[in-house]
């Protein structure tokens, strides 16, 4: 099995320092993956930008001159969601995919250090304060759209489109009021526990590992679970372990859930075009129960149609929760149209 010698090839002294490895050269070599890197020809480099815990892992797309496009991945997944969906989309583009802190690549916190749905919408200022964007379009996919939608309510004028894949801009606690203090409590007694806990990382076969991730991602295909399983293991002595944060959950234990009142009044912020893709086999519900329930999705729709008015573009496609890698086809001209459109057209 080779080396992987970090995903990227080195800058030359003459490029810009946010494409510099930032991390000790010693520390990125020392990191083993079970796949080689996709063929992406239009993959440009990877970058890692200095956070004070460590660094943040991205993947960039394109020309550095063009429109940018921030691509945040769901939860526990990793930048590699995008990789068979980014080489579809119009090429004038500059796109990067980031691993969210404790995913893929990136450093995981320092002790003692929860993750909440806040900490990542921070992550984000960060890489685009590194990156010297002053506005730029982020396309989230799962809880990277809510960390996208929180973003671009908090950050109004940075962010030109919003693009949510399968989501939502944010959690509503609408039917979760007697829930809510039950998943507080478990994620404080989860991280706790893990904190005590002195048991090594269970460590898997490549096949194994395949099948145990097929098994608790019955939306995601093989090729898919590949490219995911690529960035989010690494190779040890006897075999892989997963490369997450353990501290991390269920996306229940770290999402800001808020009221129908608050959802009006932060879409009152919006200044983004927003367009949302849903997949018609997809998950309507945060806990992915109940998915036959489309209340909450009608509800913020409704909100969305009201509130941006011709700003909101929705739109649905045949496919799971995961569409934008099974059949990356199905939402690549939808995406592309919109981010070349000056004015969003209802679909």
């Amino acid at each position: 099995m080779p080396e992987w010698d970090g995903g990227g090839h080195a800058c030359p002294s003459t490029c810009p320092s946010y494409l510099r490895l930032t991390t000790p050269r010693s520390r990125v070599w020392r990191l083993h993956h079970w796949h080689p890197r996709p063929r992406s020809g239009s993959l440009t480099s990877e970058i890692k930008l200095a956070v004070p815990w460590g660094h943040i892992a991205a993947k960039l797309w394109g020309s550095q001159q063009g429109p940018p496009v921030l691509c945040l991945h769901g939860w526990l997944d990793n930048a590699n969601s995008f990789d068979r969906l980014i080489p579809l989309l119009p090429k004038d583009f500059h796109y990067v995919a980031m691993d969210l802190g404790g995913h893929g690549l990136s450093s995981h916190y320092s002790p003692g250090l929860p993750y909440y749905q806040q900490n990542f919408v921070i992550e984000v200022q960060r890489v685009v304060a590194a990156l010297k964007w002053n506005r730029f379009s982020i396309m989230g996919h799962s809880f990277g759209g809510m960390v996208g939608g929180m973003y671009s309510c908090t950050f109004p004028e940075m962010v030109d489109k919003l693009i949510l894949l399968d989501t939502l801009p944010f959690a509503l606690d609408y039917k979760e009021s007697e829930n809510l203090l039950t998943y507080k409590r478990r994620m404080i007694e989860h991280v706790l526990r893990i904190e005590a806990s002195q048991k090594p990382q269970r460590v898997l076969s490549p096949a194994e590992m395949l099948q145990g991730f097929l098994k608790n991602n019955s939306h995601v295909g093989e090729e898919c679970a590949q490219l995911l399983l690529q960035r989010g293991t690494t190779q040890v002595a006897t075999g892989l372990v997963l490369s997450r944060d353990r501290r991390i959950s269920l996306p229940e234990h770290s999402i800001d859930f808020i009221s129908r009142d608050l959802l009006v009044h932060f879409m009152r912020k919006l200044q983004a075009h927003v367009l949302l893709i849903k997949a018609m086999q997809g998950f309507y519900n945060v806990r992915r129960e109940n998915d036959a329930d489309k209340e909450v999705l009608n509800l913020v729709k409704d909100i969305l149609k009201s509130v941006p008015k011709e700003w909101f573009q929705y739109t649905e496609v045949p496919g799971n929760h995961y569409v934008h890698m099974n059949q990356p086809e199905r939402v690549a001209g939808i995406i592309g149209s919109f981010l070349k459109s000056s004015t969003p057209k209802q679909l």
